[in-house]
């Protein structure tokens, strides 16, 4: 769970360098200048941390700063440093190592965080919530995401030098409100970041500094125009009705906070892969990987309800199948009361698209795909060229294998084939059909789409001569 603090009676005034001058010297910093003394300088925390972008002018005073950014839009977060010198001797490492996350603001999604972004990650496939933009940022190194942590980065800066880290959020505050008929009033998320120092194995565990900030996250360029709104708004406001909120100023302080706890959101204990040069992806290991690793997360297919499942395998039975925000609704339902429910009963319930998706579930409807066609690799080829796996002994034995196609494009019975004899698709060159007194006709997407539906075809590959790839002949 995540604690927060208030937002601090005074700012840091005090740098060694002119780029933290530059940002101290905003308005919001100078209106409290006075109060500072030095008995309160000394409490000063040892890190401040700065999103640049305008909070929103209609907040009253003694609230917490709120500020709205746009998805996907990349936001710089200065890392500054508030030691002056002889302080923090402690600090005898020369990086730090950040952890920075995007959380929930209420305490009642904190409660079922877990559900949450796993749902999202149901809904969002191969998507981040959090990413860092490596081109704009500046000053930091080794930038990680675990690809079981969607809602989390981390990266180790020096201190004594610049660093800014830009960021993008990829989810939206609507998407976690409980029913999406449009118009909905968006939750509230925080960015938060826990700063460490390496305790004396060279690891980043000690604890030095923690901040947060609330946010609001909009579809690209709705934070524009909610900030515009707020700001005409106030301009009607009477002079006496202005003086109850704040200013709009030009960044956002992150405030202090409690660390955040050590169980962050994850699903298996997978390694953090290192940033590659592209901004929106990482590393996932050497591109070998077998496709029964990936989809170890996915629903079996035959993950039937039964009738008698109790109300704790229900629940387990709609989080698996990602209907994690249904389950409050479904608290104490058994697994007979959802099978005597009507397609009627659950489209009031969850909504006309949820409650037909859950009905289809529960009664266990499988979706056909478009077109199946069975294929078999040709006896006599030589089988190390697709690493075909064979559990029969006999070399003369031809067994088929069901390809099931969606989009009914070349592209997409390449993808299938490599995954069905285990190799890459970049290895598949071209893919020819067999035609009259043996020539090869190139398949296209418009002949995919007329081979007719559960046809059988024999696979013989032919070595390109242009690199080490194969052209496939269906025969």
């Amino acid at each position: 769970m995540l604690f927060w603090h208030t937002q601090p009676e005074h700012y840091n005034q005090h740098s060694a360098g002119s780029y933290l001058r530059d940002v101290l010297a905003l308005p919001i910093f100078k209106q409290e200048e006075p109060q500072l003394s030095p008995e309160n300088d000394t409490k000063l925390p040892p890190f401040q941390y700065v999103l640049c972008t305008a909070t929103s002018p209609a907040i009253k005073l003694h609230e917490e700063t709120l500020t709205y950014l746009n998805q996907g839009q990349s936001y710089e977060i200065r890392l500054l440093e508030n030691r002056k010198l002889g302080e923090f001797q402690d600090l005898n490492t020369k990086y730090v190592k950040s952890i920075l996350r995007v959380v929930f603001h209420d305490r009642r999604l904190q409660y079922t965080e877990h559900q949450q972004l796993e749902g999202w990650r149901w809904s969002r496939p191969g998507d981040r919530i959090l990413d860092i933009d490596i081109p704009l940022s500046v000053g930091i190194l080794d930038p990680r995401a675990s690809p079981t942590q969607l809602n989390t980065v981390e990266f180790l800066w020096d201190p004594s030098k610049r660093a800014s880290a830009f960021i993008q959020v990829h989810c939206i505050s609507t998407e976690f409100t409980p029913r999406k008929h449009g118009g909905e009033k968006g939750v509230p998320f925080r960015i938060q970041i826990d700063t460490f120092k390496q305790n004396e194995n060279g690891e980043y565990t000690e604890h030095l500094h923690s901040a947060s900030c609330q946010i609001k996250v909009f579809k690209p360029k709705g934070a524009d125009r909610k900030q515009k709104t707020d700001r005409e708004k106030m301009e009607k406001k009477t002079a006496q009705e202005k003086e109850k909120y704040q200013p709009s100023y030009d960044t956002t302080i992150l405030t202090e906070c409690s660390p955040w706890p050590d169980l962050p959101y994850q699903v298996n204990n997978a390694p953090s892969p290192s940033y590659n040069s592209s901004p929106n992806s990482f590393s996932i290991g050497d591109g070998n990987s077998s496709p029964t690793q990936q989809v170890e997360l996915l629903p079996p297919s035959n993950d039937h309800l039964l009738p008698s499942a109790s109300i704790q395998d229900v629940q387990q039975w709609l989080h698996r199948n990602r209907f994690s925000p249904f389950c409050r609704l479904f608290s104490s339902f058994s697994g007979a009361d959802l099978l005597k429910m009507s397609k009627e009963d659950f489209v009031q319930i969850c909504g006309p698209a949820d409650g037909i998706r859950l009905f289809n579930a529960i009664k266990g409807r499988n979706v056909r795909p478009k077109m199946t066609i069975y294929v078999c690799q040709e006896p006599e080829q030589n089988r190390s060229h697709l690493h075909q796996k064979r559990e029969n002994g006999d070399g003369n034995l031809c067994v088929y294998h069901a390809v099931f196609l969606e989009e009914l494009t070349t592209l997409e019975l390449i993808e299938k084939i490599a995954n069905l004899y285990s190799i890459s698709p970049q290895q598949i060159n071209r893919i020819y059909r067999q035609g009259p007194t043996g020539i090869h006709v190139l398949v296209s997407n418009e002949m995919v789409q007329n081979f007719q539906d559960e046809s059988c075809f024999v696979i013989s590959t032919l070595k390109a001569e242009s690199n080490d790839g194969y052209h496939i002949i269906l025969k």
